[in-house]
């Protein structure tokens, strides 16, 4: 039995078309049988990992059910992180780039919160976000979702395991009962088992188990690299590897133009590949490739469909692809006709995911590697320097500059040595031999042995929002180290409190926040703030008291100053200044961990509605060291 096509499934004509210019041929095992089931309207539960298609499994059959003419919200999909929102959002537009008046909201936190509520007023049919800014609207009431047709839940073994799954079942209770619904997994834990049971019934399953392997012949490789170093690296790793014919992949059409024209200035002979190309130019740039008359092609995934070029030894993935099978395709390319084939793939701190699902679905694993020191490029481009020079003393006719040379050498009492090192040193201006590179921020911390640091070199961006934040389950409420420093209290020193992981302990400093209590903030709410604005994994934040009107901080000793003056001035915390502060004993030293002056009053809960702090009982959830007074005979 033949493999269906798109133009089978029954999706609109608006949608396959749009399929079919993006050179889709046939779908996935997870397409094949989602769509018709989410065509006719019935409830889905999809077991598949990342990198199988979900997105256009879902996007194609509720684009296709979609009414351009309602524009408030018809479809709501959920996603763990604010990458994989921009990235579902993207694809949502690509697919429906033929449907007249459609639009997509992407909502997430570190947006400002104003540019999302004109997009909500402006209207949307689809809204993609993650969990906390969806809630976050919800109490608004800037998010209306009674007309809700669709509801997606993307990667719920993601959530679950941020702790999001109980901000998804509130929004849940709050979608209509008449609601379609589709929730997506690579894991069936009985959390999210006991989520499908209560809210999507009799939800018809499907299953689709990754077989994607790659070929055994290509040697696959992996630089942990930030996206505004990937050009300095890439020179690198072109000045040193030994590359016949490369095709570099990235995921725009843009990104093919401007990359290539990098390379040329740069001095490689490089070309852009993409869907803008006329069929006869695509062809004469393959050949040109074929022939040798360009090293290097930048392409895109659609415009790479069917290339195959016996020359080319390396691929190269520029941008990280989010669908395996992408991956699989591009690396490909090389390892023809039992020639050995070079992989390297870039990823930036954020894309570990990926990275972890490409290895999960191919079988294998990508090993690291370093970043071409100054050295060895210097020892390349001398070793190209002098086969020049070898070059040209065999093949060129050289008397007449010889004897100019030697006329200038007698004239001036000069040495042939050092005209020849002039020479030289003129010759190399442009592509200096031993040139000053600049720093490049490489290493993947979560592989290498050994600590990983807790203060990562923060990047220039956006605050996030509370998607990021730990554990919001009730279990999980409290970060997760604060319990286990409890159970570690007798072995706290009179001078300082040691955070534990598996690498071994480190001190402790105490911080102080001025938002508490009266703020409306949260343990989460802070775990949030710092794990995103000091790129600090929760593990290293230790334990949280709130008061009143400031809060007290765990935090690893030797916080950089930059960071600590970007958390003093410019983070909030739910709207409110963190006005972050070294906590001082009485003698006016920062104090470690545990110790400073003792707050005049115990931390208490937040009131109920209606209801004064002064009948509020204290709380001993947030305070360990409370100890509750015996009543008097």
């Amino acid at each position: 039995m033949s493999s269906p096509d798109f133009s089978s499934l029954g999706i609109a004509s608006s949608v396959l078309q749009a399929v079919q210019e993006l050179g889709y041929e046939q779908p996935s095992p997870i397409q094949a049988q989602s769509i018709p089931i989410l065509l006719e309207g019935a409830n889905l539960l999809g077991v598949a990992q990342t990198g199988t298609g979900k997105t256009a499994a879902f996007a194609l059959p509720l684009l296709s059910n979609l009414d351009p003419k309602q524009s408030t919200p018809q479809i709501l999909v959920l996603t763990p992180t604010r990458e994989l929102a921009i990235q579902v959002a993207e694809a949502f537009q690509t697919y429906a780039r033929h449907i007249k008046g459609f639009h997509v909201l992407p909502i997430y936190g570190g947006q400002d919160m104003r540019g999302q509520l004109r997009g909500l007023q402006r209207g949307a049919q689809v809204i993609v976000g993650t969990p906390g800014r969806i809630l976050d609207h919800l109490r608004r009431r800037s998010l209306d979702l009674s007309k809700l047709r669709a509801l997606v839940l993307d990667e719920a073994d993601e959530m679950l395991r941020m702790g999001f799954i109980d901000d998804v079942e509130t929004i849940l209770a709050e979608t209509p009962k008449s609601c379609q619904r589709a929730l997506f997994s690579a894991t069936m834990p009985p959390a999210i088992r006991r989520v499908v049971s209560k809210y999507l019934g009799d939800a018809k399953e499907v299953s689709i188990a990754s077989k994607t392997r790659t070929v055994e012949r290509i040697s696959q490789r992996y630089l942990m690299v930030q996206g505004r170093h990937k050009m300095d690296a890439l020179t690198r790793i072109l000045e040193v590897e030994e590359f016949d014919g490369m095709i570099i992949f990235v995921r725009t059409k843009s990104a093919t133009v401007e990359v290539a024209e990098k390379l040329e200035a740069r001095g490689f002979s490089a070309a852009a590949l993409n869907g803008d190309l006329s069929q006869a130019l695509r062809e004469r740039t393959v050949n040109r490739l074929k022939k040798g008359d360009v090293d290097i092609v930048v392409a895109t995934d659609v415009a790479a469909r069917g290339l195959d070029v016996e020359r080319i030894s390396h691929v190269v993935n520029y941008d990280i692809p989010y669908d395996n099978e992408a991956y699989v395709h591009r690396i490909g390319r090389t390892g023809r006709a039992g020639r050995e084939g070079q992989a390297i793939l870039f990823v930036a701190p954020k894309e570990r995911r990926l990275l972890r699902s490409i290895e999960h679905s191919t079988g294998q694993a990508i090993s690291s590697m370093d970043l071409p020191t100054g050295a060895q490029v210097s020892s390349q481009r001398v070793e190209q320097f002098q086969q020049r020079i070898l070059q040209q003393i065999e093949t060129e006719d050289l008397d007449v500059f010889r004897e100019l040379l030697e006329k200038l050498a007698h004239d001036r009492e000069l040495s042939m040595s050092d005209i020849a090192a002039s020479l030289a040193w003129q010759m190399q201006q442009d592509r200096p031999l031993f040139p000053k590179l600049a720093h490049i921020e490489t290493g993947d911390r979560e592989r290498s042995s050994g600590r990983e640091k807790p203060f990562r070199e923060r990047e220039t961006r956006e605050p996030r929002g509370r998607e990021a934040r730990e554990p919001r389950s009730r279990e999980a409420r409290e970060p997760r180290e604060r319990s286990e420093k409890r159970s570690e209290r007798p072995e706290r020193s009179s001078e300082s409190r040691k955070q534990r992981d598996e690498f071994g302990e480190f001190d402790m400093v105490t911080y102080r926040m001025e938002v508490g209590k009266n703020q409306g903030v949260s343990p989460g709410d802070i775990v949030g703030a710092i794990a995103n604005e000091a790129d600090i994994e929760s593990r290293y934040i230790g334990q949280i008291k709130l008061y009143d009107d400031y809060s007290t901080v765990d935090l690893p000793d030797g916080m950089p100053k930059e960071l600590f003056d970007h958390l003093k001035n410019k983070v909030r915390v739910c709207q409110h200044p963190m006005k972050l502060s070294r906590q001082c004993d009485e003698s006016g030293q920062a104090a470690p961990a545990g110790k400073g002056k003792a707050p005049s009053k115990r931390p208490v809960k937040a009131p109920a509605k209606g209801k004064s702090f002064a009948k509020a009982k204290p709380d001993t959830r947030l305070d360990p060291d409370h100890k509750p007074r015996k009543k008097r005979q």
